[in-house]
C-alpha cells in the first residue's frame, strides 16, 4: 500500500520539486497543501487549499486533522519557518505522523544565522559579523535578514550611509563580512545512523528573485571536507543542504544550512539522487544507497505554463501532417496529449488529406494502431462533415480548417500551439 506524504506548502519552487521527485512513485501517493493561492493547485492532483498559516496559533492542530482526514503518514516541510514550528511539535509528541527533517536542535540553529555562525566560528570558515557600521573597517558589507531563506531582503552597502538606510528600514538585519566570490550549494544525505551518505556541489550560477534558476554540478573536495565538518556538529537525519561563498581570498565560507529540500535538487536527481525518496525510505528504516551517473549536468528554469480548462469531452478529432508529424519528425507533446486520452478513454480520431498511404506513414513512425479511427479527406470535401459528435474537440493547424469546424459545428477548435494547454500534469 502507498504512503500518504503531505508538502507544505506546496507551491513553493521547493513543493514543486517535492513533486517531481515523488509523483511517479510506486510507492508513495503526494498530497499538497497551500494556505495562500499558488502555482500548487495546478500541479497536484491531491491539493488541499484554505490551509492553516504557519503563524495560525491553531496550526498544529488543524494540521493534525488534515492529517488524520487524509490518513497522513509524511509531512515534507517546504519552508524553513516550516520546518521548525513542526519539529517543535513532533519532538513535544503533538504531531500525528512523520516529519521528514532533523531533530529540533539542527533545526532551531539552522533557522538562526547568528545561532549557526556562533556554532561554527571555530570549525569552519564563517562570514565576520559587524554589531554595528561604527565597526565596519571594509566596505561593502552585505545586510541579510537573521531568518530566512534565498536572497530575499538581502542588500550590498557601499557605505556607512547605506547600512544605516536599510538598518533604519529592518533593525533585524545582519551587517557581514561582503563575499565577492562564486556561490555553491552543496545538497545532503545523512542517514538515520548519522553517516553522511552524499554531499556533492553546484554553482549558482544564475539568481533570480533569491532563487537559483541555473545552475551546474561542480567537483570541490573542500564541499565534501565541509560537509563532514558540519554533519559532525549537528544531528541531521535524511536531505539537508548548506551554502557557501568565496571570499576575498577564495576561500568558501559557510553562509546557511538548511534541514531541507532545496528547489534546484533536481539537477542531483536528474543525475540519480532522488534525496526526497531516500529521506521517506531512511524515516522508514530502511537502508538506503546512491547510484549517480556521472555525465556533466547543468539545470536551468525558467516559468513555465500549466492550465485548466471547464472543457469537457470524449471525442477528439486531430489532424495529421504538420501537427502529429512536424518537420518529418513525431512531435512528443502531441503524442503525450494523444496518449493522456488513451488513459482517459477518450476516442482520437485522426482526419486528414494526407496524400500517401496512410498506413505505410502511420507505421514508418510506429504510429500504426495507436488511434480509434482514420479519417480521410479529400481536397474537395470538409472535415467538419465527418465530425457528428457534440462532446469533441478539433485539433488542427490550418486556420481556415478550424474556422469551418467552429462555425458549423460549434466545438471548441484548437492550433498545434495551443495544445499544451489540454496537457494535465501526470
Amino acid at each position: 500500500m502507498r504512503k500518504n506524504v503531505l508538502v507544505f506548502p506546496c507551491g513553493s519552487e521547493i513543493g514543486l520539486e517535492i513533486y517531481r521527485s515523488l509523483h511517479l512513485s510506486t510507492h508513495f501517493q503526494v498530497f499538497g497543501g497551500s494556505s495562500v493561492e499558488d502555482h500548487g493547485a495546478f500541479v497536484y492532483k491531491n491539493y488541499i487549499g484554505n490551509f492553516p498559516s504557519v503563524m495560525d496559533p491553531d496550526f498544529v492542530d488543524r494540521i493534525n486533522k488534515i492529517v488524520d482526514d487524509q490518513k497522513i503518514d509524511f509531512i515534507i516541510p517546504a519552508h524553513d519557518d516550516v520546518v521548525l514550528k513542526l519539529a517543535q511539535a513532533k519532538a513535544d509528541g503533538r504531531l500525528n505522523c512523520e516529519l521528514i527533517t532533523s531533530d529540533l536542535k539542527t533545526c532551531e540553529i539552522a533557522h538562526s544565522k547568528l545561532k549557526t555562525y556562533e556554532i561554527f566560528k571555530d570549525i569552519i570558515p564563517v562570514p565576520e559579523v559587524y554589531k554595528s557600521s561604527k565597526d565596519i573597517q571594509l566596505f561593502p558589507v552585505f545586510l541579510k535578514p537573521e531568518v530566512g531563506q534565498g536572497t530575499k531582503g538581502t542588500f550590498k552597502a557601499k557605505d556607512k550611509q547605506d547600512v544605516e538606510f536599510y538598518k533604519a528600514k529592518d533593525p533585524s538585519l545582519l551587517i557581514l563580512e561582503y563575499l565577492p566570490g562564486k556561490e555553491y550549494t552543496v545538497d545532503c544525505f545523512t542517514t538515520k545512523d548519522g553517516k553522511l551518505l552524499f554531499a556533492e556541489g553546484r554553482e549558482r550560477t544564475r539568481i533570480l528573485n533569491g532563487i537559483s534558476v541555473s545552475s551546474k554540478t561542480v567537483k570541490i573536495r573542500r564541499f565534501n571536507e565541509l560537509a563532514e565538518a558540519i554533519n559532525n556538529e549537528l544531528k541531521f537525519r535524511g536531505v539537508w543542504f548548506f551554502q557557501v561563498k568565496e571570499n576575498k581570498e577564495g576561500e568558501l565560507v559557510l553562509m546557511e544550512i538548511a534541514p531541507r529540500i532545496a528547489g534546484t535538487m533536481g539537477l542531483v536527481r536528474a543525475r540519480g539522487v532522488n534525496l526526497v525518496l531516500m529521506s521517506l525510505f531512511d524515516a522508514m528504516g530502511i537502508d538506503v544507497s546512491v547510484i549517480e551517473n556521472s555525465h556533466e549536468t547543468i539545470i536551468d528554469r525558467a516559468l513555465e505554463n500549466t492550465f485548466k480548462h471547464d472543457i469537457k469531452y470524449n471525442h477528439v478529432y486531430l489532424d495529421f501532417d504538420d501537427l502529429v508529424i512536424f518537420e518529418d519528425k513525431v512531435n512528443p507533446a502531441v503524442m503525450a496529449f494523444v496518449y493522456q486520452c488513451i488513459n482517459k478513454g477518450i476516442k482520437v480520431h485522426l482526419i486528414t488529406r494526407h496524400k500517401a498511404v496512410l498506413d505505410e506513414t502511420l507505421a514508418k513512425y510506429h504510429l500504426k494502431g495507436v488511434f480509434d479511427e482514420q479519417i480521410l479527406v479529400n481536397d474537395d470535401d470538409h472535415k467538419h462533415r465527418y465530425i457528428k459528435e457534440k462532446d469533441s474537440i478539433f485539433i488542427d493547424d490550418s486556420f481556415a480548417e478550424r474556422k469551418a469546424v467552429h462555425d458549423n459545428c460549434h466545438i471548441p477548435v484548437f492550433d498545434s500551439h495551443m495544445v499544451e494547454s489540454l496537457l494535465e500534469k501526470f
